[in-house]
């Protein structure tokens, strides 16, 4: 638990930034905390000026979040990181201590576990993931948890598919490799999971099953995703980026404040106001 005494600070760092949705959602969640002396704030930092960035922190800093490219720069700079982050090699949350020490853990991982809780979803016996970069990972340390056979990874290249073994590997999950081109056949599974950046599954709209199961679709802007759209519209579940987005933000502002439970759906309607005034 951090400290609780007035002036204290947090921020996401991230490079770029400006699209950020965090700052919206833990002000939020400090309004109805009635944390009145916290502020949030979004900061522009690559990986060449991180160190730089952690060696002006002062003792009112509470936490950090960080997103890409940052979630694994920061692991040396850090004292500590939870077994989580360590699985995936790759740490979203810092919270720094009363005695100064600064403690990594990844969110993202069992954000997504109570993304999927939330729509009821707690276990499947296999499962679909589009895509194999970093937030693949994430995906597949979250399926080690609630998958009980096999996870199918649909990717563009030997090199994707090699490091997707390796990852199964690690996290003790049976992960089978195919290639993009027959990434139609993912959408039959229980549960998928999109991955990839915005447009790249807009194809496979046309190919869902006739009756779909569970799509979670980490994008959240542009939403919903043509994917998505067609998913709902087939009668299917749909889980978006931004219910990840809330819960592991959610869990951040636990471990930052040490107050708990964080206020869920505050946050949530914070997050669809910021969104929805981009689109206005």
């Amino acid at each position: 638990m951090t400290r609780s005494d007035s002036k204290r600070r947090a921020a996401v760092l991230g490079s770029p930034i400006a699209h950020s949705l965090s700052p919206a959602l833990h002000r939020a969640a400090y309004t109805a905390l009635g944390l009145d002396d916290w502020s949030y704030d979004r900061f522009e930092v690559d990986e060449e000026a991180l160190a730089e960035f952690f060696g002006k922190l002062g003792p009112e800093w509470a936490g950090l979040s960080l997103t890409m490219p940052l979630k694994r720069a920061v692991i040396p700079l850090l004292d500590e990181i939870s077994e989580t982050a360590a699985s995936v090699e790759a740490v979203n949350t810092v919270v720094f201590t009363e005695d100064g020490r600064s403690l990594g853990d990844n969110t993202d991982i069992p954000g997504m576990i109570a993304a999927l809780c939330e729509r009821g979803i707690e276990q499947v016996d296999s499962a679909a993931i589009l895509g194999a970069g970093a937030t693949a990972s994430s995906a597949l340390a979250a399926l080690a948890r609630i998958c009980t056979g096999e996870v199918v990874a649909y990717v563009r290249s030997q090199a994707r598919a090699a490091e997707m073994r390796q990852w199964g590997e690690r996290l003790d999950v049976d992960v089978r490799t195919a290639d993009w081109a027959d990434a139609a056949q993912a959408l039959g599974a229980p549960l998928v999971i999109a991955t990839t950046p915005a447009g790249t599954t807009d194809a496979l709209a046309a190919h869902i099953p006739e009756r779909p199961a569970t799509l979670f679709d980490v994008l959240y802007d542009p939403w919903p995703t043509a994917l998505a759209a067609r998913w709902s519209a087939c009668g299917g579940a749909v889980v978006s980026g931004l219910d990840l987005l809330v819960h592991q933000a959610v869990l951040q502002v636990e471990q930052m404040t040490g107050r708990a439970p964080a206020p869920l759906d505050v946050m949530r309607k914070a997050g669809e106001h910021a969104l929805a005034g981009r689109e206005a």
